[in-house]
C-alpha cells in the first residue's frame, strides 16, 4: 500500500519523538501535547538530518505497521480457501496463504520449501490462492486447478503441474489427463475466486508471486523454507500471546 506524506510524516514523528528525539523536546521546554504541527516537524526534521540512518528503519516500521492493518481487514478472506484449495491441517494454529501462478518460475522453486513446511510442521494450514497475471496458460491453469480442487485432487495436480516443467499447453493438458479432471472453464464460482484474489493482491499493494501471508506479514518471491519457517514460528508466538491478553 501507499504511504501519503501526512501518514509518513505522523509515523516518522511518533517514533523519533519516542526515541532519540526527546531531548529535543526537553530543550523546548514543552511536551509533545503542548507543541504545534510547525513545532513538532521542526524537531523531526532537524532529528532526521542529523541522525539520517534511523530513516530505512522508520520506514519499514511504519510500512509494517500499517501493512498489519490492511491484512487485518482482509483476514477472514485470505484465510478461507475456496473449497479444497488448501492443504496441510484443516483447523491448524497458523494459516500461511500462497499466492501463486502456474506460469512463475519462482513458484515452481518454492514448492519444495512448502512441502517442506508441510512435513515438518503439523500444526500448519496452507492456503493457496491462484493469482494467474503472467500468461495467457495462467488462467486456463488456475481454472483447471480450481476445478482439481472441487474435485478433492487439488494438491495432487497442484504439485504435479509445477513438476511438469514450465507452465504450456501441453503440460497443462497432459496433468489435466493425468488426474483425470474436467477443467470447469465457465463456472461462475471459480471467476469469482479469481476476480477476488486478483482484487485483494491489489489492495495489499503485490508486486508477484508467489506472495506469502503469514500472521501481520507480506512476504514477497522464492525466499526459501529457513524464512517462511521463521516467519510461522513468529506468527504463532504472536498469536500465543495474544491468547494470553
Amino acid at each position: 500500500m501507499k504511504l501519503n506524506k501526512g501518514m509518513i510524516l505522523a509515523g516518522l514523528a511518533g517514533l523519533v519523538i519516542g526515541g532519540g528525539a526527546v531531548g529535543g523536546l526537553a530543550a523546548t521546554g514543552k511536551i509533545a501535547g503542548q507543541m504545534d504541527r510547525a513545532e513538532i516537524e521542526n524537531i523531526v526534521r532537524d532529528y532526521l538530518m542529523t541522525h539520517p540512518e534511523v530513516i530505512p528503519a522508520a520506514m519499514e516500521r511504519l510500512q509494517q505497521r500499517e501493512q498489519a492493518k490492511q491484512i487485518a481487514t482482509y483476514r477472514s478472506m485470505l484465510e478461507t480457501p475456496f473449497p479444497g484449495a488448501w492443504a496441510g491441517n484443516e483447523k491448524g494454529d497458523v494459516v500461511l496463504v500462497e499466492f501463486f501462478d502456474y506460469a512463475c518460475g519462482y513458484c515452481r522453486a518454492s514448492v519444495k520449501d512448502v512441502d517442506r513446511l508441510l512435513a515438518s510442521d503439523p500444526k500448519l494450514k496452507i492456503v493457496f490462492r491462484e493469482l494467474p497475471i503472467l500468461s495467457a496458460e495462467s488462467e486456463q491453469a488456475a481454472k483447471a486447478s480450481l476445478s482439481a480442487a472441487q474435485a478433492g485432487k487439488f494438491y495432487a495436480f497442484h504439485s504435479a503441474l509445477f513438476a511438469a516443467g514450465p507452465l504450456s499447453s501441453a503440460s497443462l493438458n497432459k496433468t489435466v489427463d493425468q488426474a483425470g479432471i474436467v477443467p470447469k472453464l465457465t463456472d461462475p464460482a471459480i471467476a469469482q475466486e479469481l476476480e477476488k484474489n486478483v482484487a485483494i493482491a491489489r489492495k495489499l499493494g503485490f508486486s508477484g508471486t508467489p506472495t506469502f501471508v503469514v500472521g501481520d506479514r507480506v512476504i514477497s518471491g522464492a525466499v526459501g523454507y529457513d524464512t517462511l519457517r521463521q516467519a510461522v514460528a513468529d506468527a504463532r508466538k504472536a498469536r500465543t500471546a495474544g491468547q494470553k491478553d
